[in-house]
């Protein structure tokens, strides 16, 4: 197990953040959500001393070579939406900075609840699926951008990279089909993780522990898995994805909000 109290950082350590990431850059590209709704939370139980600063910073620079690597992938698939892609990713970076901005200013329980509540919400809007439709609104592209200003926000706060927020939205009340939500998500997410990733450099976040080599030894991991979780995406039907998207976040949710 990975030391807490004392941040030692060894080579076992990186073996298995390495086998973390790996397993984190698979699932969350699988489902088009990069994977820092999965990692924020492991990275709250594994290490209980850190800031929230410091958790955010590691899972969104995490993110940013997940959704990187994951958006090669889909590249080369030709999924991607990049007229939309292109205007939600803009519309997200004010909101991505000014959420690395204000984490700093909240405590861990705090944090940990909100984590929890917006996984949770998110889990029962996938579940209850048509019973709770939306209308698709005659200008997505308009629409979409308004919401991606608070999903950057929200996402970035959190370090989840937006993708469990961002796929839903596009899904559910945008219309688009789930296997090109789930691209153009990536392709959102990559430049989103991106902006917040600087903000966090300029703001000194990775100076805490080891939080550099933590995010290196997490990155090698999704860089690999975010390839095995596109390649297999092709295999399962939009549902079974929605599936597994809303389990995987009442899990993480239940797991968050127990102190």
């Amino acid at each position: 197990m990975i030391a807490t109290a004392t941040y030692a950082f060894t080579t076992w350590t990186a073996v298995e953040l390495v086998a973390i990431g790996f397993g984190v850059g698979a699932f969350g590209t699988l489902i088009g959500a990069g994977g820092g709704f999965i990692l924020t939370p492991i990275l709250l139980l594994l290490y209980p001393h850190d800031s929230p600063r410091t958790i955010t910073a590691i899972s969104l620079a995490t993110v940013f070579f997940n959704a990187a690597s994951g958006t090669t992938a889909y590249a080369r698939q030709k999924r991607i939406d990049y007229r939309s892609g292109i205007v939600f990713a803009l519309a997200t970076l004010p909101g991505a900075v000014g959420g690395a901005l204000v984490v700093g200013s909240v405590s861990r329980r705090v944090f940990a609840d909100v984590m929890g509540s917006v996984l949770a919400l998110l889990a029962v809007w996938l579940i209850a699926g048509e019973r709770w439709p939306l209308p698709v609104p005659k200008n997505r592209l308009r629409t979409g951008a308004l919401y991606s200003l608070g999903v950057g926000f929200l996402s970035s706060f959190l370090g989840i990279g937006g993708g469990v927020i961002h796929v839903p939205l596009l899904v559910r009340a945008l219309g688009f089909p789930v296997h090109t939500a789930t691209a153009t998500s990536h392709f959102v997410l990559a430049i989103m993780a991106g902006a917040g990733t600087l903000t966090h450099v300029g703001l000194g976040s990775f100076a805490h522990g080891h939080g550099l080599r933590r995010t290196a030894a997490l990155s090698a991991g999704v860089v690999a898995g975010a390839q095995l979780g596109a390649h297999v995406s092709l295999r399962l039907r939009g549902a079974a994805i929605q599936w597994l998207l809303a389990l995987a976040l009442l899990a993480l949710s239940a797991r968050v909000m127990i102190p």
